[in-house]
């Protein structure tokens, strides 16, 4: 056989090397994510619910979920170990100025808009209806209103239906 015969198995063989390796490295990873767990460190599961751990055996997680909830959960359904700044700042609110010179992003959309803006104020009642138009098609003398009355009075078609 020769060697252009043999390149795609080969080039098959090392990229299915390559993968298995990379998700070894990544599963390395995570392994070591969890054995950095001690008692006091911030945990999001992987179901997405975040608490402290309170202890920590070979194969499973006492964690403390609130004032007297406590859950046993597999090490296998720890999806992150949080630093105590991340999980102060997702859990309680906490936020601490270590990034005082990043941007400030607003919690509502009044400060995207223009205050020069002449829109109408926003306790004002806004009409979608056709005032002007209406007016406009509307003749302004009564009697020509009468007359415009009797004119769009409906006529009898030859089939002999009235058409209301």
């Amino acid at each position: 056989m020769s060697l252009l015969t043999l390149l795609p198995f080969i080039v098959l063989i090392g990229a299915m090397f390559l993968m298995t390796r990379s998700a070894k490295k990544k599963q390395q990873q995570a392994i070591d994510m969890r054995n950095q767990m001690q008692p006091g460190s911030g945990v999001r599961t992987i179901g997405g619910m975040y608490a402290t751990v309170k202890e920590v055996s070979e194969d499973t997680v006492l964690l403390d979920a609130g004032p007297g909830v406590d859950l046993l959960f597999a090490k296998n359904s720890i999806g992150a170990v949080l630093s105590d700044d991340e999980y102060n700042q997702i859990v309680h609110g906490i936020e601490h100025d270590l990034k005082s010179d990043a941007d400030i992003v607003p919690d509502d959309a009044s400060s995207l808009t223009d205050s020069s803006d002449t829109a109408a104020p926003d306790d004002a009642p806004v009409d979608f209806g056709k005032k002007e138009a209406a007016a406009a098609d509307e003749p302004a003398d009564t009697a020509d209103a009468d007359k415009a009355k009797t004119d769009e009075q409906p006529k009898k078609s030859e089939g002999g239906s009235e058409t209301k």
